[in-house]
């Protein structure tokens, strides 16, 4: 019989005879490997971690010796079982190249065990998976779609950069396949390649220009998805999709595509996201009522990209925003993911004001949801928008202050955080009283940050003297030992500003130090240290701490030094807090009429004691009672009121911001005496001038820098406070020619008041730029009003006015806000030389509205009666943009100082 006749192929059935016998040889020689399923019972089984390792050594030594034998029929179920291992943590990597064998496999099973295998074994780091690009690139031009989505998965997983520029070409292909699933493949595998290799962008552009045209969700959501992708990493990309976007349609049943018209792509997207809201029951993307909520969740992200700081997209948007917020069901979380991504796009494009009402509305009904999640999304998006329209959060007040009261610590901090944000002028004394009792109730991590935050928003805001004084004493008894330092000087310094109310002080906090306050060591060091000061005004004044005749506070001597004596040896009170008692004792001796004698063996007592610091109080105090005794009431007297540079509150959920808004101060620089009368010099030395002096414009412009630079700590130290400055044709010079001016006044024993100016400038984060870049100000023709700055809408007036003596001058700091768009986290810093002695008062805000302002007092001594120059830094966020900026003003008015 002609074998011909029944189409037979010797050549095919001995290939496939002898592959049947090596595999029924096999099987013969090799006994059966144990399956995957048995692998996992007998792991499940094992009692110990011993018996388990024991187990996985067994199959791992067995699963070694297999794949020593070439062409074993057992490589996938091995591979699997390895794969399972590597799962639980053991190490698997000797079966890398194994994996690759079974994707150079003809057979769909091996192939995919393989690709999973290398998903998890291989990454870029290993030299390994360059053998695969070869495997990759023939998968991916195979007949059958699922071996090449296993590819493609791959790809997306394990690429390299070098791979990702090989395969690019071929997975652009693939974007434009007639096969929807061929195509969701490749677009996820693009997105990931524009991840690791940004360049790529522009070779995926035409074929993503046809995925949002698509009717299938699935590529759909996939090309919404690479297209957020590269707006958000290429801003030429996202003018490109803005511009102009190709609208590519698929005909017939092989889907050929051509390019037909030219569409934008926000109205494309609207219509797109009309159509999911108005669509009808649909069971392929019906999740909860809502028809595909991934979709619109990725396209609402995508508007809101394409919306940023763009009115004209914005306004096509508004509409469609409006719907999804108010047709959007609200029942199930999927329909609150919804509106979550609605509110964050709203906020984030040019919306109408209508519609960012609606946005908080929508957060303000998140509050009083159940799910704490939700609660936590609402607080956090509202902290963040709070600035884009306040009086529309102010109205959910309320229910943020009830959120300080959630079990859910994460929800009380972000309530803390909104509450401090919220306060302003008219609302401050209801705020107060709230966040007073969440002092008092909350947990000790929270005390330390609220206390600092409600002392900045009532030094801002409060309406008189008294209650400022009531708050801080309120917080200093709330918060106990966790109140900051700051807290402490900020009181003190108050206190001793308040000659009005210096005697009602003294009378609160003697009452409150007449309990135990050994938990309160803060409260204790600013009630001595104004019992110190005050103490006559509590002994033979009539002081009153309420409206009831009851309420005068009558205290002798006697009881004082009692309470003393037990605050100087309680062994749980601070050395600290023993310094300031023993600071104020001291004082109390030139303000009781008796008792002196008593209070002169107290304080000789620490002469001997064990502390260093206490020792050498007592030893120096007790010379004041002895051969020094003549000097002791003109050194004890009473300080006058200190007037000290705030720092900048008007953020006050930054509590732990360190920027002062005033004077650079710099503390401990190093003065040399011979230039300390040089104001030229030091002026010079301020602005990175050259080390000679330099008397005129002319002498200036013709000087040459010097052979060498000096070189200092110092100067280091105060070239990174100026912003390292190029000088370009001057050089610097060390900073022991000059001493900038720091009025913060401190002491070693008799004003404790704790203030850290070098740590105050550890925000400032100015740009390094040339001299001849900054900005130069000329005065207006007004000798008495200058201006000072003016760029990118933002002016800067100066009001010249006389101050209380011949050599001072008072500046009143005008910034007008002259754009459209509010300005927040205003930041207005001077420095002057060192011959000048200058004060910055706080000011009345750091939010610039649109055409608002805000002003700042400077008060300048000149004792020289020399020429006054000034270096200013302002920074300010603008529209989300932070912007920083410095000036020069060396031309005021002369006759100011004649």
């Amino acid at each position: 019989m002609n074998s011909s006749d029944h189409g037979f192929n010797p050549a095919f059935n001995m290939a496939a005879i002898k592959q049947v016998f090596n595999e029924a040889v096999e099987r013969v020689r090799m006994p059966t490997p144990m399956r995957l399923r048995d692998l996992i019972r007998q792991i499940r089984a094992a009692r110990t971690a011993t018996e388990e390792r024991e187990v996985i050594n067994k199959e791992c030594a067995y699963i070694r010796s297999t794949f020593r034998e070439e062409d074993s029929a057992w490589r996938c179920r091995n591979v699997a079982k390895l794969l399972y291992i590597h799962m639980l943590g053991y190490p698997a990597h000797f079966g890398q190249l194994e994996c690759l064998k079974l994707i150079a496999s003809p057979r769909f099973t091996d192939k995919r065990i393989g690709y999973l295998g290398a998903m998890l074994l291989l990454d870029e780091r290993q030299d390994v998976h360059l053998l695969i690009t070869n495997c990759l690139k023939n998968d991916l031009n195979s007949s059958t779609q699922f071996v090449v989505g296993l590819a493609l998965c791959t790809l997306g997983a394990i690429a390299s950069p070098e791979m990702s520029r090989d395969l690019a070409a071929e997975v652009e292909r693939l974007m434009k396949s007639p096969n929807a699933y061929i195509r969701k493949k490749a677009a996820l595998c693009a997105y990931r390649i524009v991840l690791k290799v940004p360049e790529l962008m522009e070779i995926f552009l035409p074929a993503t220009r046809s995925l949002l045209s698509e009717k299938n969700h699935g590529v759909l959501i996939t090309g919404v998805t690479l297209i957020t992708e590269m707006c958000e990493h290429s801003p030429d990309t996202l003018q490109h999709f803005k511009k102009n976007f190709s609208v590519v349609l698929g005909k017939g049943k092989k889907s050929s595509f051509k390019e037909c018209s030219q569409e934008e792509i926000v109205p494309n997207l609207v219509r797109i996201l009309k159509n999911l809201i108005l669509a009808g029951y649909s069971p392929e993307h019906d999740v909860s009522g809502v028809s595909d909520p991934f979709l619109q969740v990725k396209i609402l992200r995508l508007l809101r990209i394409l919306g940023r700081n763009d009115a004209e997209a914005s306004e096509a948007m508004n509409d469609i925003l409006a719907q999804v917020a108010t047709n959007t069901e609200t029942s199930k979380n999927v329909g609150n993911t919804i509106l979550y991504e609605t509110v964050l796009s709203i906020m984030d494009i040019k919306s109408e004001s209508g519609l960012r009402v609606l946005a908080v509305n929508i957060l303000g009904r998140f509050l009083l949801n159940n799910d704490k999640n939700i609660r936590y999304v609402a607080l956090n998006t509202l902290l963040k928008t709070v600035h884009l329209d306040t009086s529309a959060v102010q109205r959910h007040r309320t229910t943020i202050l009830e959120c300080l009261k959630d079990p859910d610590v994460s929800i009380r901090r972000r309530a803390l955080e909104l509450s401090f944000a919220l306060i302003n002028s008219n609302n401050v004394r209801i705020m107060m009283k709230e966040l007073l009792l969440f002092l008092e109730r909350s947990d000790p991590e929270f005390k330390a940050q609220c206390s600092s935050s409600i002392v900045l928003a009532a030094e801002r805001y409060a309406p008189n003297k008294r209650w400022h004084l009531d708050t801080l004493l309120r917080v200093l008894i709330a918060a106990g030992n966790y109140v900051r330092d700051d807290v402490v000087s900020s009181t003190i310094q108050l206190i001793s500003e308040s000659v009005a109310e210096q005697g009602y002080v003294a009378a609160q906090l003697w009452r409150a130090l007449e309990q135990d306050t050994c938990d309160r060591q803060p409260l204790t060091q600013v009630a001595t240290w104004s019992i110190g000061e005050y103490g006559d005004t509590l002994l033979y004044g009539d002081v009153s701490v309420g409206d009831d005749p009851s309420d005068i506070v009558k205290v002798t001597e006697e009881e004082i030094l009692d309470v003393y004596q037990r605050l100087l040896w309680s062994p749980q009170n601070s050395v600290v807090t023993k310094q300031y008692t023993l600071l104020s004792l001291t004082k109390l001796s030139t303000r009781f009429r008796t008792n002196v004698e008593r209070i002169r063996q107290m304080v000789q007592q620490f002469g001997s004691h064990l502390h260093i610091e206490l020792q050498q109080r007592g030893v120096e105090f007790t010379q004041l009672f002895n051969s020094h005794a003549h000097l002791r009431p003109a050194l004890l007297e009473r300080m006058p009121p200190m007037e000290v540079v705030r720092r900048d509150n008007g953020a006050q959920q930054q509590a732990q911001h360190s920027a002062v808004n005033g004077v650079l101060d710099i503390a401990d620089v190093n003065t040399d005496e011979s230039a300390i009368n040089n104001d030229s010099n030091a002026l010079l030395v301020l602005l990175g001038g050259s080390e000679g002096v330099i008397d005129t414009e002319a002498d200036q412009a013709n000087a040459k820098p010097p052979a060498s630079i000096p070189s200092s700590t110092d100067n280091q130290d105060l070239m990174d406070l100026l912003g390292n400055l190029d000088i370009g044709s001057t050089a610097p010079v060390a900073v022991n020619n000059m001493n900038m001016n720091n009025n913060v006044h401190s002491t070693n024993n008799n004003n404790p008041l704790l203030l850290d100016p070098l740590g105050s400038l550890g925000s400032l984060s100015t740009p390094t730029q040339p001299l001849s870049a900054l900005t130069s100000i000329n005065p207006s023709s007004d000798t008495n009003c200058i201006v000072a700055y003016e760029k990118n809408g933002l002016r800067i007036m100066f009001t010249l006015e006389h101050g209380d003596s011949p050599t001072s001058i008072s500046i009143t700091m005008a910034a007008y806000n002259e754009t459209s768009m509010p300005i927040s986290e205003f930041l207005f810093q001077v420095a002057v030389p060192k011959t000048f002695q200058l004060q910055m008062m706080s000011p009345s805000g750091t939010t610039i509205s649109s055409s608002g302002s805000v002003t700042q007092v400077l008060r300048i001594q000149n004792p020289n009666k020399g020429a006054l120059r000034m270096r200013m830094r302002i920074s300010y966020n603008s529209g989300g943009a932070n912007v920083q900026d410095q000036a020069e003003l060396n031309h005021f008015p002369t006759d100011w100082y004649q």
